[in-house]
Formats: C-alpha cells, structure tokens, sequence
C-alpha cells in the first residue's frame, strides 16, 4: 500500500509519497518547515496529521476490482487522500508573519471547530527529519519538535481576564454598577500589583477597565471573588481537564479557597500557577464567539480514495456548553472595546470587525513577558477565531496584534 496523500481544504498538497522505479518510497512535503507540526512526519514514528490520519492513509477505497488488477500486475494499490481542514493561505500566512520568533499560532472556526491554520515555533523540515533526528530530539534549547499550539504551557497573561470577568458577571449578574479608581499600583498584605508601565487609568467602570487591561483592577477584583469562585469558573473553561483532542495538553489551574491574598493577586491578572496552551485559549474563545458552544476541534475534513470518491465527511458537532448565550454575548462586547478603544484598537477602521483580548505574560524576574491576542472577526457573525503567543514579544499589542492583523487580511482580502 502506497501511504495516501494529504491535502488542505484549499487543494494543496501538504504529504505525498513519491514511488520510484525500483520500489523505493519518499514521503515528501511540498511546504516544508511550514506545516511542520501540524501535518507532523512519517520517519521515527509519527506525529500530527500523519499519526492522526494514519488508518485512512494506509487504507484503500479504491474500485475492488482496480485493486485486484493492481495486485496482478505487482503495483501497489493508493492508500485514501485526507483532505485537511488547514487553509494553506492562512497557515502560509501565519508561518510568515511570526517570523523567527518563537510561539504560536491558532486559526479556527468558531462554528464547525475546523482548524484552519496551526503554526508553533521553532520549527522544522519535516523532508530531512531523519538526518537531523540526533540533534532534533536532543535539542533542549529550541525543542524544535514541540508544537507549542497545542503543548505549551504559559501563564495566560492578560487574556485570562476574560475568565475573571465571567466569574465577575457570574456573581453579580451584570457589570453595570462597577467602579475602581486606578492609582497605578495596588497594594495588599504588602503585595503590590502595577499596571503595565505603572499607567495611572484613574476612574473606570467595568469596560474601560477591561479594554485598557488594568491590573489593580482586576488583582481587586480577584480577592472579591475569592479563589473557589475563580477555580469553579475556571473548571468550566476545561482548565485542569482534559481537552477535546488527545494531543491537546491539558491547561493547570491552582487557586482554592485556601490561597492567600498575594496569590489570588497574581492569579487574577494571569500570573501566578496558572499555564494554558494557544489552542486552549483558541477554544474559549471559539465558545464566546460561538454563543457559548464550544464545537469539537477537528483537522480532518474528509477521506476521499484514489479517483476522488468521497468515502467519509466529518460533520461539525457539539463538544460542550462553556457558559450561556448571555455570558457570551456580554463577554463578546467586552472583547469589543478592546478594539475600538483599548489595547488592540490598531485592528479598528477595517472592513471587517474584530473583538478580543490582549496580554503581557511576564515569565522572569526581569519583567520579560510573552506577548498574546485572542479574539475573532466580524463581530456579529463571527468568522474565525485566532489565537497567538509570540515568546519574549512584549505587550500583546506589540507582538501579537499585528500578526492577528495579517491574518484577518489574508481572511478577508486575499
């Protein structure tokens, strides 16, 4: 059996095997480094797509009697073509616009739960892997064959303020009535939180303090809550459970009722214990956008075999209710205000809408931080949901708004 091909939703080959006269096989990747980790390899075991799919590659629904001719004349019949939900232009897009700098990227649709696009950084050639496999997987430094999309860990930064303000809402029922008064530091039990730069926001209601990601705010905020509460909510966002796809690792989340003030603190502007992945993140936001129904992820579209017979199709179905139709809708006008006039307004003006959260994920003690967005386009009817972490890049709307930027251009504009 001849391993089928893979293909993206757009046509383009992403995995062929070429046979040669003699016999001999190469599994050959036209893109390269591009979809390295999300269409994974086929040498040294396997990983991605090409483990995902590997049944329906090695399988043949070819006419039974093409088969059985094929087998007389010594030829190899062709394993299934997986065509994949990946969008090469998004994917192409994604790859280019993160550059050389280490993260991730998620393009999905909020209401299927296609992924159409996964980029994780460092990366690798997936055609010359079994050359380089010695140094690949004692790399420790770059950890190359990570794909940080769906495995890395990183304290949420700024974005888990969407969590807070659902449990906010979840205990007040309504964001209405809200005050605090931002003096650019806060200080409780000798812990002291600053806003980024130590910004002085003065008086805000419950929008503006989320669309300019206030700190003291939300540090407040949080020992309001109180731990349980924020835990439970997070629970209901999947953090400490398991994902819906077995190669999504799972989110950890540590606050109880017993944690002290300083922790809840950290907690509440995303520091602290807390570590998620970009597609974790991808996924609440899918939720939101998707009026509170998170749809089962899925990279397979459909199996065709050799001549294009259509052998199965994978329909889009429910995989959970993270919070309701109002919870979604009110965090979605959150998310909003960021854009017309908080951390990501660069993404304003456009022939599109957008909405979404940035953050600034500190990871040393020398204030270094991971720069992230989550948010999704077209407001009303949203169209896809991107979420990126670029390593060491700064504030979200430094690093990580730009490349949301060229993606939602790709998207709309060609």
């Amino acid at each position: 059996m001849v391993r089928g091909e893979i293909l993206s939703s757009d046509g383009e080959v992403l995995a062929r095997t070429d046979v040669y006269e003699d016999g001999t096989e190469d599994r050959v990747y036209p893109y390269a480094n591009v979809f390295s980790h999300v269409i994974g390899y086929d040498t040294h075991g396997k990983s991605g797509l090409e483990s995902e799919a590997n049944f329906q590659l090695l399988s043949s629904h070819e006419f039974f009697l093409s088969q059985m001719k094929n087998e007389f004349l010594g030829r190899k019949n062709m394993g299934d073509t997986v065509i994949s939900t990946l969008r090469a232009d998004l994917q192409t897009t994604a790859y280019y616009a993160l550059g050389d700098r280490r993260g991730a990227v998620v393009v999905m649709e909020p209401d299927t739960g296609k992924i159409l696009a996964m980029v994780s950084k460092p990366d690798f050639d997936p055609n010359t892997l079994g050359e380089n496999w010695d140094w690949l997987v004692s790399d420790e430094t770059n950890s190359s064959l990570l794909n940080r999309a769906t495995m890395g860990q990183y304290p949420p930064g700024s974005t888990f303020k969407i969590v807070m303000a659902l449990d906010y809402y979840r205990k007040h029922g309504s964001f209405s009535g809200y005050s605090y008064l931002c003096q650019g530091s806060v200080t409780l039990e000798d812990h002291t939180i600053q806003c980024y730069n130590g910004t002085v926001h003065g008086q805000e209601d419950f929008y503006s303090a989320f669309a300019s990601s206030c700190n003291c705010a939300f540090a407040e905020m949080g020992t309001e809550l109180g731990g349980s509460s924020i835990r439970d909510t997070s629970e209901d966002l999947l953090f400490n459970k398991d994902l819906p796809l077995d190669s999504f690792r799972k989110s950890s989340f540590t606050l109880d009722g017993k944690s002290g003030i300083p922790l809840i603190m950290q907690t509440s502007i995303g520091q602290g214990n807390t570590l998620v992945s970009p597609a974790h993140m991808a996924m609440i936001t899918c939720a939101i956008a998707n009026g509170g129904v998170l749809m089962q992820p899925y990279l397979i579209d459909q199996v065709v075999n050799d001549t294009g017979d259509v052998v199965s199709t994978t329909e889009p179905e429910a995989y959970k209710r993270l919070m309701s139709n109002n919870e979604a809708a009110m965090l979605g006008e959150l998310m909003k205000g960021v854009v017309e006039r908080g951390t990501a307004a660069s993404l304003s003006g456009q022939g599109y809408t957008a909405a979404g959260k940035t953050g600034s994920a500190e990871y040393d003690e020398y204030g270094s931080s991971h720069s992230w967005f989550v948010g999704y386009s077209n407001v009303d009817d949203p169209d896809i949901v991107v979420s990126i972490i670029v390593e060491g890049g700064g504030t979200g709307s430094e690093a990580a708004v730009p490349i949301a930027s060229e993606i939602f251009n790709t998207y709309y504009y060609g």
